[in-house]
């Protein structure tokens, strides 16, 4: 199958790109190269259109046709809740206007599969812990916000139009590729694994913790991290099932398992063999204090079965990444 991956030189859209790949599909990398990156598609030796999704649906339906897609992955959102908070207008353009003009750009020129890259930040804060997808939508941030509105227009996209589509919440996105070729780099740096291992590593000068009175065992926030290359499997294995069935798949990814500020910390100093420097701040605007998923329907539906279960052996895999130098050379691309 030949699969447009939007935002393709980005993290999951990276290793999405790869799996993809690897396993007999066509995927083209589609980036505009805001936070994505250039090497990418030299690394991974696949096609790449710097493109943007704001230059409207009659260029991307052109896009669409002359490169005879048959599928479209969409990575390419802005994903920082607190500048979501203070910049609303710039993620609702972003997460939602550009996602309309890639579907209608779908529905002009008749490519009818779609995987969102969608977000356990639809649920807002936990009334029950673990969250299934049943879980009231009530998202307390306008990064939330703006997936939530396009998870209610892929519905509405469905309903008229015939799209056949799954909506993957993910929890907390961690690790890299194992050899060392994909990872994470982003600029800033807002993920917490990443930041803990540029302390350890001396690229930076501390780890902040941003609070420490929230209503969890010890004070500090807790997520569910789910490993990149188990998040890439899920993608591809719901391409498999909406092609099969035209029903829509709506489908948390996660571990399962929640884990601490503090407790990651201590596992990236296990791995590591390193003590980290923290530091200890106010909280963050929209930070929900715990985020778990119940991810039973995906295994059941998807037959899923994320293959790193240990925070440790996902922070082992990142340790590899940001040993090599935990950056992309864009300047031979």
């Amino acid at each position: 199958m030949r699969v447009l991956v939007v935002g393709g030189a980005g993290y999951i859209g990276s290793h999405t790109a790869r799996l993809l790949a690897s396993q007999g599909h066509e995927p083209v990398i589609f980036d505009n190269l805001r936070t994505g990156h250039a090497s990418v598609s030299r690394l991974l030796g696949l096609p790449f259109i710097h493109e943007d999704l704001a230059s409207g649906p009659e260029r991307l339906a052109q896009v669409l046709s002359d490169q005879k897609i048959d599928a479209v992955m969409h990575f390419a959102a802005f994903a920082l809740v607190e500048e979501s908070v203070h910049h609303p207008a710039k993620y609702y353009s972003n997460n939602l206007v550009a996602t309309f003009n890639l579907l209608e750009a779908m529905r002009q020129s008749g490519v009818n599969r779609f995987i969102f890259s969608s977000t356990c930040a639809t649920y807002g804060d936990p009334i029950a812990t673990p969250m299934d997808e049943n879980h009231p939508q009530s998202p307390v941030n306008p990064y939330g916000r703006s997936k939530l509105m396009v998870e209610r227009m892929l519905k509405d996209y469905s309903s008229a139009y015939g799209l056949r589509f799954a909506s993957l919440r993910y929890f907390n996105a961690a690790g890299s590729s194992p050899d060392g070729l994909l990872g994470e780099q982003h600029d800033p740096e807002t993920h917490l694994i990443p930041l803990c291992l540029l302390a350890l590593l001396g690229r930076r000068n501390k780890i902040t913790i941003f609070g420490t009175d929230y209503d969890t065992p010890d004070g500090t926030c807790i997520r569910d991290y789910i490993h990149v290359d188990d998040l890439a499997e899920a993608h591809i294995l719901a391409l498999e099932k909406i092609t099969e069935r035209s029903e829509p798949l709506i489908l948390n990814l996660g571990s399962e398992h929640g884990y601490s500020v503090r407790e990651v910390i201590t596992s990236v100093e296990r791995v590591t063999g390193q003590k980290a420097p923290i530091v200890e701040g106010a909280r963050r605007p929209g930070d929900p204090p715990s985020l778990v998923a119940s991810a039973g329907l995906a295994r059941a539906v998807l037959k899923w079965r994320p293959r790193y279960r240990v925070l440790d052996e996902i922070v082992a895999t990142a340790y590899i990444w940001f040993k090599k130098g935990g950056r992309y050379d864009d300047s031979l691309s």
